[in-house]
């Protein structure tokens, strides 16, 4: 979940002053979520993504539980990637995000810092029983992209970055799959190769943005087989070797989702619709990524008008 042209809207003041007023007088009580979350929305969504979020195709029953967990992750991932602060206060600040978020999986009051995000995802924890595992592997993840970004460290190898791909993204697609009551292993199986697919596009999509602020997804075992120097890399030159390099990730980011799209004919009506989207948004952005022929590290790919014609004619026809 790398696309961040502005601050999450939970860490406005106007949603923050408005949680505050709602939440009990003791920090340590109970919250009353039949009254104050069923009334706190969720924060509206902002940033540009190239999939559809909590959209029209989504039932509308689940709107608001999806945009609950689209802002915790979201306002999350801001937490380890916006603004100047340095590794260590952001670190701390993800560790107190995680301690709002056992808190309410316990039944008692988020802090007031995050409470426009907190106590929206309490009352979906409550009706929808979402497994807290999945919301904490999210954070595991976005405290990783701080150390590694804080120690100039990258992923060694394929195997690496999944393991990534599986705390960073794949949680997401389980948290939708369980408000869908789709459970069977094959659905689940199939949700973890569009989700990893995703994060992978995200990655080849933002190598222009990511590599100058020191995060480094390229794992070192395929720059290695390319013949890829990491000097050229760093300066961001389109090289035959790089642009060997990146049309190959990309290859495998769209194998992993090929290998997924089954997934659009098991999920009923509308959410299925939305999936069709998705999957089209990120094999779009794969398009974009193999025309530039390596100018991805350069140029940010990204969705246009167009483009949602495109995506839309390609889904009727998975």
């Amino acid at each position: 979940m790398n696309d961040r042209p502005s601050p999450s809207p939970a860490s406005n003041a106007a949603p923050h002053a408005a949680a505050d007023a709602a939440l009990p007088q003791s920090p340590s009580g109970p919250v009353q979520t039949a009254t104050t979350a069923a009334i706190t929305a969720a924060p509206a969504v902002t940033h540009y993504e190239n999939f559809p979020v909590a959209s029209v195709l989504c039932p509308p029953h689940l709107r608001q539980p999806i945009a609950a967990i689209y802002a915790f992750a979201r306002t999350a991932d801001d937490i380890a990637d916006e603004g100047d602060a340095p590794p260590a206060e952001r670190l701390a600040d993800l560790a107190a995000y995680q301690a709002d978020l056992m808190a309410i999986a316990r039944g008692d009051a988020p802090s007031r810092r995050w409470a426009g995000v907190f106590l929206p995802l309490q009352a979906v924890l409550q009706s929808h029983q979402l497994p807290v595992p999945l919301l904490a592997d999210l954070l595991s993840a976005f405290a990783q992209d701080v150390e590694k970004t804080r120690d100039a460290e990258g992923y060694a190898d394929r195997a690496e970055l999944l393991d990534y791909c599986r705390r960073s993204a794949n949680p997401v697609g389980r948290l939708l799959l369980h408000l869908y009551g789709v459970t069977n292993a094959q659905a689940l199986q199939e949700s973890d190769a569009i989700c990893t697919a995703l994060q992978l596009i995200n990655f080849w999509q933002d190598l222009s943005v990511d590599i100058p602020r020191g995060r480094h997804y390229l794992p070192r075992a395929d720059c290695a087989a390319h013949g890829a120097c990491q000097a050229e890399l760093l300066a961001l030159q389109n090289t035959p070797e790089n642009i060997r390099l990146i049309t190959d990730c990309a290859q495998w980011a769209r194998a992993s989702m090929q290998s997924g799209a089954p997934l659009v004919h098991r999920l009923p009506g509308r959410a299925g619709w939305e999936l069709r989207l998705v999957v089209q948004g990120g094999l779009r952005i794969l398009d974009k990524v193999d025309a530039l022929r390596g100018g991805s590290l350069h140029t940010r790919p990204r969705l246009r008008g167009w483009d949602w014609c495109v995506m839309l004619g390609r889904a009727l026809v998975m």
